[in-house]
């Protein structure tokens, strides 16, 4: 009896040190994450709640410091919902129904973002801040009479809080009161003539009432007070301009660039600058930059075109055009342009038939004018236009026909980051390019990732791993890492070894495999599928042969589809990775075009062999991914998200995956899921994520 008893006490004292242990680890998990939090490492400290989450979903803490993380990264639905589970949990947490409200009312929820400011209201009587963000949320729901109530007890209670009136100015321009609005901007001045805002609001507000000197003066106030806002910058150069002041505005543009060099308004402000004093060829180099940041930018191709034209460059103009008509083809002005055009080249059938379709859209014009529906929406499109400023059209103004206007800065402008880390601060609002996480691949090297998580796993890689064949560890990664001189000369080294073994050995599978491996090292893909095939051939149950041999062939793929410079190395060399069977199936039929030809039998080789992979080990969960990859390039984004959804019921923390297959939900208009798969990606460490959330929750 003894004997059990002291047992079960050593039992129950072991347990104890190991419940004490995790609660200090997850108390010190948390104290990392918070740090990070405050120090506006943002997406460090989402991992870092993540593990806290993990561990103890219980807890209430770590969703709300995670929703205040996700808040400003613009993760708002997400921080939405993390706000919800912390209240679930613990519903006396005030804070988390303030920030709740904040999210809801971002997310145009405004009855709900009301209802939990009047919570938190209760819990902190006469909160500032809850007073102010309820004064805006009435405002936002045009309850006028109950947002005055809101803000003149705010001004009562704090009578030196500068954004009292600023809201209340807001009220008054929603009551189109512009008279009182400036009297409450006025008052926002007075009582603290150090904060920036206060003057750039009443400056544009000066601006729309073209009172120019005035405005001026007060951007180039808000401008000492605070240099870092680059939209400050955008606006007083639009003033300036105005004033016919084009040396300082240009001046305004140039230090917008060197703040921010891909600021697409500033680069398309400067370029109309620049075209207007003669300097068309630093305008094109301008106009060359927004058209690569913003590929569908058709008020840059016009424009472009332009200056091509005033520099001869009358085939580079048409090319513009053609992109331009594309879009427009009921343009007539921009078919008497490219007509002109082909006609200074000698194209006179071109230039013909570019003339007689504008007139003829001419024509169709005015038939629409001669009737009832015509001349309203005539009329209604000059009304619009008085709406506008003379000199300047919204960034998400598209009409045409004012391709020569300026832009005005967008708010997402004024709030851009000051830091110059790609990870740190306000990620969203860098400019990323839409598309998929790499595919993975089995490699020795990684690049080093400031987000990654974890080492990708699989059994498959362990197996090979232990076999004194290998004189490195391989490993799965979708970050290669580019080759330093002294390993390209021992992979060559090795390439010899493995050589003399398949020599001595010639159907030792292993062997083929770890030389198919350095000849992938050293991008020789040709030899690399060569002896995947080999491994095949004398074990043909090797998944991960059958994995590479589809990375070979499609990296080859890849290589051939990216330029010219790629065909007239492979006319002259023909590569056996392109054709698992040896055979040119570019002979099958002369009718077709080779290279498609080629492309379509190489995606087929690819995705049989993934699939094969599977089919020898289903939970190989890169070789899902991977095909999923192949399916989405191809347009077939259902096959891909239900390879995705394999992928993710393997492994539920592989971020690449929930961003790939938001990505292919969005492709096929299911929005809702695919910004939940995006935000789960942000979450688990995809930076990119958080600017397409911005991007697509953005009006």
């Amino acid at each position: 009896m003894k004997k059990k008893l002291i047992v079960f006490l050593l039992a129950l004292t072991f347990g104890l040190q190991i419940q004490v242990k995790a609660q200090l680890n997850t108390d010190r998990v948390m104290l990392i994450g918070r740090n990070a939090l405050y120090y506006e490492d943002y997406i460090l400290a989402i991992q870092y709640f993540n593990q806290v989450i993990n561990t103890k979903p219980y807890l209430a803490e770590p969703y709300y410091f995670r929703a205040i993380a996700k808040y400003f990264l613009e993760d708002i639905k997400g921080a939405e919902e993390d706000c919800s589970a912390c209240l679930e949990r613990n519903p006396f947490i005030t804070n988390a129904y303030q920030l709740r409200g904040d999210t809801r009312q971002r997310l145009e929820n405004f009855d709900g973002a009301r209802a939990d400011y009047m919570y938190a209201l209760k819990e902190m009587p006469g909160n500032k801040f809850l007073l102010v963000n309820l004064g805006i949320v009435n405002i936002e729901r045009k309850a006028y009479d109950e947002a005055k109530s809101n803000i003149d007890e705010l001004i009562k209670t704090y009578p030196t809080y500068n954004a009292a009136y600023m809201t209340m100015a807001a009220l008054h321009l929603e009551m189109k009161d512009t008279v009182k609005a400036f009297e409450d901007y006025d008052k926002a001045i007075a009582v603290d003539k150090f904060f920036a805002q206060s003057y750039s609001l009443r400056g544009m507000l000066y601006f729309q009432k073209k009172n120019y000197d005035k405005a001026y003066k007060d951007l180039d106030e808000a401008i000492k007070l605070d240099p870092l806002v680059s939209g400050n910058y955008i606006n007083r150069g639009l003033i300036r301009y105005y004033k016919n002041d084009l040396r300082g505005a240009m001046a305004d543009y140039d230090k917008v660039i060197e703040m921010e060099p891909n600021s697409l308004i500033a680069r398309f402000n400067r370029a109309l600058l620049r075209a207007q004093v003669g300097d068309d060829n630093r305008a094109i180099e301008d106009f060359n930059v927004v058209i690569e940041k913003e590929p569908e930018n058709y008020m840059a191709y016009y424009n472009r075109a332009i200056l091509k034209n005033s520099i001869s460059d009358f085939r580079g103009a048409i090319r513009d055009l053609n992109v331009v008509m594309a879009e427009y083809p009921d343009y007539p002005q921009g078919f008497y342009f490219r007509a002109e055009l082909k006609k200074r080249l000698g194209d006179q059938k071109g230039s013909e038939k570019d003339f007689l379709y504008a007139r003829n859209l001419e024509q169709i014009n005015q038939r629409k004018l001669a009737t009832k529906a015509g001349r309203e929406a005539f009329q209604k499109k000059e009304k619009e236009k008085e709406k506008d400023l003379e000199k300047t059209r919204e960034n998400s103004n598209k009409d045409i026909d004012k391709f020569d206007l300026l832009v005005v800065a967008d708010k997402e402008e004024q709030q851009k980051s000051k830091f110059t880390s790609e990870i740190r601060g306000r990620v969203q609002d860098r400019q990323v390019k839409i598309q998929l996480q790499p595919k993975f691949v089995i490699s020795y090297y990684e690049s080093s990732s400031e987000t990654k998580r974890f080492v990708y796993y699989s059994p498959l890689l362990d197996e090979i791993n232990s076999n004194p064949v290998f004189q490195r560890k391989l490993r799965l990664t979708n970050n290669e890492s580019p080759l330093l001189e002294a390993q390209i000369d021992t992979h060559f080294k090795l390439i010899d070894e493995y050589s003399k073994l398949i020599k001595n050995q010639p159907n030792n599978a292993l062997a083929y495999f770890a030389r198919g491996m350095e000849y992938l090292m050293v991008q020789d893909f040709a030899n690399s599928a060569d002896d995947f095939k080999k491994t095949i051939q004398f074990d043909n149950k090797f998944t991960l042969a059958y994995f590479n041999l589809a990375v070979v062939i499609n990296k080859e793929l890849d290589l051939r589809n990216s330029g010219p410079e790629y065909e007239a190395l492979s006319t002259r060399s023909k590569s056996p990775a392109l054709s698992a069977t040896g055979a040119n199936p570019a002979k099958a039929d002369p009718l077709i075009n080779p290279i498609v030809n080629q492309n379509k039998l190489d995606y087929e080789q690819i995705i049989s062999n993934y699939t094969r992979a599977i089919s020898l080990s289903p939970n190989f969960e890169y070789a899902y991914y991977n095909r999923a990859e192949i399916k989405a390039s191809q347009k077939d984004y259902p096959a891909a998200i239900a390879d995705y959804d394999e992928v993710i019921k393997l492994d539920p923390e592989l971020a690449e995956a929930y961003f790939n297959r938001g990505l292919c939900h969005l492709s096929v208009q299911e929005t809702e899921k695919g910004l939940d798969d995006l935000r789960r990606a942000g979450e688990l460490g995809i930076v990119d994520a958080y600017s397409i959330i911005k991007r697509m929750t953005s009006k």
